[in-house]
């Protein structure tokens, strides 16, 4: 079946719509556990970036899970595939030059590493949210932890599942030692460099 599909060839680049834009696109992908402050980052880097007037876009797990892959579960395959079908909704948005920052567990590291593959090592920055289980459970906004430890939910990262920390991440945030404000100034200074066209 693959054989038979070939893609067009359209005359517009990515390079070219990032000189519209006036800044290079960007997928900056947040990784680590439940409760770690990842959509919360991403929301306040978001912020500074749009008051900069950069085109951005977030992909969340529980937005994109609701919508795009409802029909997958928690098993392990498909969490690859729920990571591989972000990928490539995220480099469909790199194309179109915008700056697209997906917060995901994305607990394994092939599929990261997959990730990086599809879009590109020079479009792809990840950023692992360092928030120790123990802080993570404390939390629990959302009351997962409870229920994981209960019984009620299977295939709960860091509970049942694993989660393989990051080897090399461009960058690190500590959340129990940088604030939401500072933790996304960690993640605007390391990438301004990469915006700039």
């Amino acid at each position: 079946m693959q054989k038979n599909v070939i893609p067009h060839k359209f005359s517009i680049t990515k390079e070219q719509r990032g000189e519209l834009k006036d800044h290079n696109a960007l997928l900056l992908w947040f990784t680590g556990l439940s409760g770690s402050g990842k959509s919360t980052i991403a929301n306040a880097v978001e912020h500074a970036l749009h008051e900069r007037g950069i085109h951005t876009y977030i992909l969340d797990g529980d937005n994109v899970r609701k919508g795009l892959n409802n029909n997958l579960s928690f098993s392990p395959e498909d969490r690859t595939e729920n990571i591989r079908r972000i990928a490539e909704v995220a480099n469909l948005m790199v194309d179109a030059g915008l700056v697209v920052l997906a917060a995901f567990v994305s607990p394994y590291e092939k599929d990261r590493k997959n990730i990086e593959d599809i879009v590109g090592k020079q479009n792809f920055v990840e950023i692992f949210i360092d928030t120790p289980l123990e802080e993570c459970e404390r939390r629990d906004v959302k009351g997962l932890y409870a229920k994981a430890r209960a019984g009620e939910i299977q295939d709960f990262t860091g509970i049942s599942a694993p989660y393989e920390t990051p080897k090399k991440p461009d960058i690190i945030v500590d959340t129990t030692t940088n604030t939401v404000e500072e933790s996304a100034a960690i993640v605007l200074k390391k990438i301004e460099k990469k915006l700039t066209n």
